[in-house]
């Protein structure tokens, strides 16, 4: 395959190259020798030898929003903390400070270029970071892109600091700003299957059991049972937002918070839960959370047991949608676009589908963060951009899932009463609900015929005059059917006997089972 149409397959962003092309140029020097630089761009030479070095993903760390943001909260809060213990000038910190708010509010987040797979333990992002936040304050100055003696990405921007707790703190501070967005809609799609759970509460279905037919219940008690579960799903991500509060500002490289003066990390603590909103605490053992990253592994757990659990909602959507004609065909899903290319009029149920294959992606990189997180050594973790790119995504597609499904799927699902009422008057699961009456055995008789006539319960019973219509008709109401009226009195058993149904001989006369 060539090359230009994997390309196309992947529908990325589009990145820039880190050669100069034919435009205006300036040039920018680091140890390792001079390139030159597009005039017009806020990044510099560290950030272009990432474009060189990691064109892996194609997907610019800038498609993640709230990382672009976090990322200059930590660097606003860092500004501030400096100017507090006096290690850094007034005026530097007021461009630093100026040039975060502007990215904070959402300007200059295509600058964010450097790949969302890359080496070094996030060192790309965080120099794409300084050199763009450094740039922005050179202008607001008066100065020209790339004269650093004025305002430095590393002097002054990363002053105090290091990849090594800048980064993961950012990390987890996007995690915690998505993690909202995705409980919001989380907790519409809850509320839009509690909705079709009142609406279908006096639906009678049959209910099922290893896709055997079982005892009936309400459609509405089935939908009330996906609301449950992802008010319970709500429940369970919201805990984690704890695991996100502990950050490692103020380590700087392995935990010993060498270059940072000793209050530091409390100062920066302190404005970053101002700029945020948050409630985040500095680490007891700052080595140990440079280290380890083991709340990413317990944060991917939890998004992956709500992937998983909508992924069987959707599956059971598909189940009871199936058909028309052929299938189950108990509920209506809308038709969103035609189904088949061969097959005219073929209706498939694709925003379901599409939600498995999330939750399919999201075990995948819980997968993938596990690996990650074993693969650290010593006093860091190299790997903190792929646990990031994968949670990220992970959290993203599922908040879109969330509400595709809802918008898309769930608020215009519609029950086939007739249907559904004709399944539940000849099922054999009714009897259930009669055996208390008139035994076992007549039960079980009872059953069987129904199954090889197909006629209806209710019928059959009358028709064998083991109770009357209007006995009948009262046990088997929805409302009994269904447990939502509860049975309290005593049950007198009408023992009768059954042709055909097989005796427990013990002597002279046999006992019915």
């Amino acid at each position: 395959m060539s090359q230009r149409v994997i390309d196309a397959s992947e529908n990325v962003q589009d990145v820039p190259t880190p050669s100069a092309g034919s435009g205006p140029v300036r040039i920018e020097s680091d140890s390792l020798g001079s390139r030159e630089i597009p005039a017009n761009a806020y990044w510099g030479i560290h950030t272009s030898r990432a474009l060189e070095n990691f064109p892996i993903a194609k997907r610019p760390i800038s498609v993640y929003p709230d990382l672009i943001v976090a990322l200059a909260c930590v660097k606003q809060a860092a500004a501030r903390a400096n100017l507090e213990i006096g290690v850094l000038e007034p005026h530097k910190v007021d461009l630093v400070d100026r040039a975060c708010q502007l990215i904070i509010d959402g300007k200059f987040h295509e600058e964010f270029v450097v790949g969302v797979i890359q080496g070094g333990a996030g060192t790309s992002t965080n120099m794409n970071a300084n050199e763009v936040i450094a740039n922005i304050g050179l202008e607001l100055d008066g100065h020209a892109k790339g004269e650093y003696e004025f305002l430095h990405p590393i002097d002054d921007v990363n002053r105090s600091q290091s990849t090594n707790d800048t980064y993961p703190t950012a990390v987890k501070i996007a995690l915690a700003f998505s993690l909202k967005h995705l409980l919001d809609e989380l907790g519409l799609l809850r509320d839009a299957f509690a909705k079709k759970s009142d609406e279908f509460r006096h639906v009678l279905k049959v209910g099922r059991t290893q896709l055997q037919d079982a005892v009936p219940m309400t459609l509405g008690q089935e939908f009330h049972g996906f609301a449950t579960t992802l008010t319970e799903d709500h429940a369970r991500l919201t805990e984690t937002t704890w695991l996100l509060a502990e950050i490692n500002l103020g380590a700087t490289a392995i935990g010993t918070g060498i270059t940072a003066d000793p209050g530091y990390a409390a100062a920066a603590c302190r404005h970053l839960n101002d700029i945020t909103g948050l409630n985040l605490e500095t680490a007891p053992d700052l080595i140990e959370s440079t280290s380890d990253a083991g709340v990413f592994m317990s944060f991917s757990g939890a998004l992956k047991r709500s992937a998983i659990k909508l992924s069987k909602i959707c599956n059971d959507l598909r189940l009871l949608s199936s058909g028309p004609q052929a299938g189950f065909g108990e509920i209506n899903l809308p038709p969103m676009q035609a189904g088949s290319s061969i097959m005219p009029g073929k209706v498939n149920p694709v925003i379901p589908e599409v939600v498995n294959q999330v939750a399919f992606s999201v075990a995948g990189a819980d997968v993938t963060v596990t690996m990650a997180a074993e693969g650290g050594q010593l006093q860091l973790n190299a790997f903190e951009p792929v646990i990031a790119h994968s949670l990220l995504q992970s959290i993203t597609w599922m908040t879109q899932a969330f509400r595709t499904l809802r918008v898309n799927c769930v608020d215009g699902i519609t029950a086939n009463e007739e249907r559904l009422g004709a399944m539940v008057g000849s099922s054999v699961g009714v009897i259930t609900a009669l055996m208390p009456y008139i035994g076992y055995a007549a039960a079980a008789a009872l059953a069987k015929t129904a199954l090889l006539t197909g006629g209806n319960v209710a019928d059959l019973v009358v028709e064998a005059k083991l109770m009357g219509r209007d006995e009948v008709t009262r046990l088997l109401s929805p409302a009994r059917l269904s447990g939502l009226e509860a049975m309290t009195t005593a049950i007198p058993v009408i023992p009768l006997p059954v042709t055909g149904e097989p005796l427990d001989t013990h002597g002279e006369e046999g006992t019915r089972r």
